[in-house]
């Protein structure tokens, strides 16, 4: 399991996401320290697949493969949870709702331990075992091939699983958006799914930190103008937000006021 990512080693990734790469002898002179403590940081971040390491430095990921799991909850772990508190307030009690892969997702599973009257479905393993001992929130769960890496569900077999269904919301999650709005992933496996569960939702929420602005991946899922709520924690980029308002997408900043349907999702 990867530890927590130190400030130091967010500021690597930072400056790794501004210009694609870093040097050791670089950022031993910006955090005054010795080389050997910064080749240590770049060697965990690369075990974590945040980074690669190249001669004299490390570099972003590829953006053909996602970043392993466990590194993926430690990274913007905080932004996560605040994004998932600020979509679960938006599910109010006695609905349906699907909740796909993702570790913001599962972020949002946690939020709505305190829900009652909620039929959940889900592909997620671990959004399974979060809600399974709330006794007021009736979970399933798609069948298919079990991705290991993360506890997804995916394959024809979920596809068809999820398309039996009708929901009032559902929450998802994306590996990347880019500059033109386009929701993307690693998987086309997950992507089938995803597209399944906002064909089947009549309310698609979409939850990203602002570190997905910043990603790439290879497989669309589809554009940001599908989903109806998008959470996020910092205003998004200037093209982004043009887009949300143009069409009719609304952008709910986490971290600032919670929504008035909270209080439908916090009675006991």
């Amino acid at each position: 399991m990867i530890p927590a990512l130190s400030p130091r080693q967010q500021q690597i990734l930072a400056l790794a996401r501004q210009t694609g790469h870093v040097l050791v002898e670089d950022l031993s002179s910006r955090f005054d320290v010795t080389p050997q403590t910064i080749r240590r940081d770049l060697n965990e971040l690369c075990e974590g697949r945040l980074l690669a390491r190249i001669h004299g430095g490390a570099m972003l990921s590829s953006g053909v493969e996602n970043v392993a799991y466990e590194a993926r909850r430690v990274l913007s772990a905080q932004e996560k949870v605040i994004i998932g508190h600020h979509a679960a307030a938006l599910i109010p009690n006695n609905c349906s709702l699907f909740i796909n892969i993702g570790t913001t997702t599962e972020e949002v599973a946690r939020a709505l331990v305190h829900h009652q009257g909620l039929l959940v479905i889900t592909n997620n393993i671990h959004v399974a075992s979060i809600l399974m001992p709330c006794p007021r929130i009736d979970v399933i769960l798609a069948g298919g091939m079990l991705r290991r890496s993360d506890g997804g569900i995916v394959g024809e077999q979920a596809v068809d699983f999820i398309s039996q269904f009708k929901v009032d919301h559902a929450i998802i999650g994306t590996s990347a958006i880019d500059d033109d709005g386009a929701m993307l992933d690693f998987d086309y496996r997950e992507v089938r799914a995803t597209k399944a569960i906002m064909g089947n939702a009549r309310t698609v929420t979409l939850v990203a930190d602002a570190m997905k602005f910043t990603r790439s991946a290879p497989v669309r899922i589809g554009h940001i103008s599908d989903v109806d709520v998008f959470v996020t924690d910092q205003p998004p980029p200037d093209e982004i937000a043009e887009l949300c308002r143009h069409r009719g997408v609304t952008v709910e900043i986490a971290g600032g006021d919670i929504p008035a349907v909270a209080a439908l999702g916090a009675e006991a």
